[in-house]
């Protein structure tokens, strides 16, 4: 026992052990590589439902076979550990097409997840009967008939996914997300109510713990391993046995060990944003715990502050902003959801009368959480960084947190220049550069110049997801406004998305077609004068500069909508550019009567690729280097066309639907190209 103590106690060992788990992830994560032993002939697959959750398309499953596979199905009857039979086909998963986007294909790939099932048919060949699925399936199909559900499956399940979108994303804009996922907070509450009752029956502390570290063991089960309460049970029973043979080893160690092993049971934890939320802020409240006093409000405010400090760099890595006022919304949340919404939830399963009471005390505090939302002057957005500047920043920010409690205000000093200088970066880079950006089968592209931006268009898909990632593209490049909205047209898939784009991101401009404003126009005009944004038509020969851009409106006024579509020449330096929104071959007709427009190098090709423009005399008349087409992957139109293909047979042809978004970096004069397929 006193060698194992040694041992434990020993700086060298918890060395050699970091070293040895270093070497392990970096085997395990990057030299090796993991391929499927599935091909996509293989159409029959027989697994056991560790998980399902409702989509807008039907059901969603991960099933469990000899290789782990996410299953899309329209209906599905079956329960959570049934065995079943499915007929479908294999699909490769998605990367992100949007640049900085989530990518869905490399999230699985960290999970050994290497396809995709689209089932069409599904059997099953044997019933559940384990009892962990048992009793999962007994409370979701309980918590099905509450008002309440999705709360109740968040909290009591640990699945965000059965939140409004809406919602989660509104807490996450707050910097309060965290509640909603089951963590050391909601834990502690749980343990803290087992600790009295089983201190009532007067048990001993040994068997105490053990009873206790059986309850997270079984509840860490429950809600499928959720990664904060993993830290806490390996923790746990690495502070039991600490204690047991009296090993004397410091929470700081054994935190340490619980990280390592962590990462020996799955070196790919690494990626996930749980993990390294979790594992990094539980770190830095450990180092400074003696730091942490006060009553309880102190202590909160003291928690949110470090715990905001430390989490800020992860923040603008992955979210690209922070939310100067978390620390203030912190104070308000937690004690809500920890005193009151958490603990409510095993109260409304025991009193049902209590689920409507339940659920409009959570409608009443998302509505909240809504309010705070238009309080924007706190959202910062800074440029995406690098791991190598995330890791400055941290020995930074672990620097600045010490001085702040030894009451050095330099350390403050420090990091407001530090996020001064790095909010600002874009007027130091001077930077021009466009992108046809992926928006599936409709149209959007950014233009940018020094610190002065436009967006042509926002595409719309009736489901938010469009600009969602064009936002989220924005942010990562450090542009905080757009000066110019264009929308070419009022059709849905040009404009779609533009209201819910303006009510989330800064706009100081609209300019739309000069035909009359139809329905959508003018849903999207009520937004603009509530919010106080100029707009107007644009009119043909309207002129524009911006930094290095000049703009020249081109459109004529039709009765078709179409091909009334703003139609843009633009300079982008010696490049020449045009933009055709949905015009057709009368619009360019009509245009090359008016203009000269010899030897373009872009041409955004006009309507998808439809047959209905881009005609072999305008091309042969314009002769663009490149041509562009926004298009959907496998669209119900079947653009483009053949012929429209033939006839930009001699220009270098860029798709959305094969390339995802197509950046074109000015650099020196000279053109740099970059993809992001899908």
């Amino acid at each position: 026992m006193n060698l194992l103590k040694t041992i434990l106690q020993s700086k060298l060992t918890f060395i050699l052990l970091i070293f040895l788990t270093i070497f392990y992830v970096i085997f395990q994560t990057k030299i090796i590589k993991y391929q499927s032993i599935y091909n996509k002939d293989n159409k029959t697959f027989i697994g056991k439902v560790e998980k399902k959750r409702e989509t807008n398309y039907g059901y969603s499953l991960t099933l469990k076979s000899k290789e782990d596979l996410i299953v899309y199905i329209k209906e599905f009857s079956y329960q959570l550990g049934d065995y079943v039979k499915i007929i479908g086909e294999l699909k490769e998963p998605s990367s992100n097409s949007v640049f900085n986007n989530f990518n869905y294909k490399d999230y699985l790939n960290n999970q050994k997840i290497f396809y995709v099932l689209d089932a069409q048919e599904i059997k099953l060949i044997k019933r559940n009967d384990n009892l962990i699925y048992t009793l999962k399936n007994i409370l979701l199909n309980y918590i099905n008939n509450f008002k309440s559900k999705n709360y109740l499956k968040t909290f009591l399940l640990g699945d965000t996914s059965y939140l409004d979108s809406e919602v989660y994303e509104s807490y996450q804009i707050n910097g309060v997300s965290h509640l909603l996922s089951i963590s050391s907070i909601h834990i502690s509450l749980l343990t803290i109510i087992l600790s009295f009752f089983l201190k009532k029956i007067k048990l001993n502390k040994i068997l105490s713990d053990i009873i206790l570290l059986s309850f997270v063991y079984f509840f860490m089960i429950l809600t499928s391993i959720p990664i904060s309460v993993l830290r806490i049970f390996i923790y746990g029973v690495s502070s039991f046995f600490n204690k047991l043979l009296k090993l004397n080893i410091s929470s700081l160690k054994l935190f340490l060990l619980t990280t390592l092993i962590t990462l020996w049971i799955n070196p790919f934890y690494l990626y996930q944003k749980g993990f390294i939320y979790s594992y990094s802020i539980s770190l830095i409240l450990i180092i400074n715990k003696n730091n942490i006093s006060g009553n309880y409000f102190i202590k909160l405010f003291k928690l949110s502050m470090i715990s905001f400090l430390f989490s800020l760099p992860f923040n603008i890595y992955f979210n690209y902003s922070i939310n100067l006022l978390s620390i203030i919304y912190n104070l308000f949340f937690v004690p809500i959801f920890t005193i009151i919404l958490f603990p409510m939830a095993f109260l409304v399963l025991v009193f049902p009368f209590l689920d409507n009471i339940y659920y409009y005390l959570l409608e009443f505090v998302n509505k909240i959480s809504f309010f705070l939302n238009k309080i924007d002057f706190s959202i910062l957005i800074f440029r995406k960084i690098n791991v190598f500047i995330l890791i400055i920043y941290l020995i930074i920010l672990s620097y600045i947190i010490y001085s702040l409690f030894k009451r050095k205000k330099h350390g403050v000093f420090l990091l407001i220049l530090i996020l001064t200088i790095h909010y600002n970066i874009n007027y130091i880079l001077n930077e021009d550069y466009f992108v046809m950006i992926d928006v599936s089968q409709g149209d959007s592209s950014l233009f940018y110049s020094n610190n002065k931006c436009i967006l042509v268009d926002t595409g719309g898909l009736y489901n938010k997801v469009v600009s969602k990632n064009t936002i989220t593209m924005l942010k990562s490049f450090g542009i905080k406004k757009i000066d110019i909205l264009f929308l070419t047209h009022g059709d849905y898939d040009h404009m779609g998305d533009a209201i819910y784009f303006i009510e989330h991101f800064k706009v100081d401009r609209v300019i739309f077609n000069n035909n009359k404003y139809n329905d959508l126009e003018e849903r999207l005009i009520k937004i603009l004068n509530n919010k106080k944004i100029k707009y107007e038509k644009g009119i043909r020969n309207r002129e524009l500069i911006l930094n290095n851009l000049w703009i020249k409106l081109l459109n004529f006024s039709y009765e078709d909508e179409n091909d009334s579509s703003l139609v843009m020449y633009m300079l982008f330096k010696k490049y020449k550019i045009i933009m055709m929104g949905d015009a057709s071959t009368k619009t360019e007709g009509d245009i090359l009567n008016y203009y000269d427009l010899n030897e373009v190098d872009f041409l955004k090709v006009g309507h998808h690729g439809s047959r209905t423009s881009t005609s072999k005399d305008f091309i042969q008349i314009v002769n663009p280097k490149y041509a562009l087409i926004s298009v959907g992957k496998n669209n119900r139109y079947h653009h483009p066309n053949k012929e429209v293909l033939d006839n930009l047979k001699d220009s270098k042809i860029y798709r959305t639907d094969k390339n995802g978004s197509i950046m074109f970096k000015i650099e020196n004069n000279k053109l740099k190209i970059e993809t992001c397929s899908p």
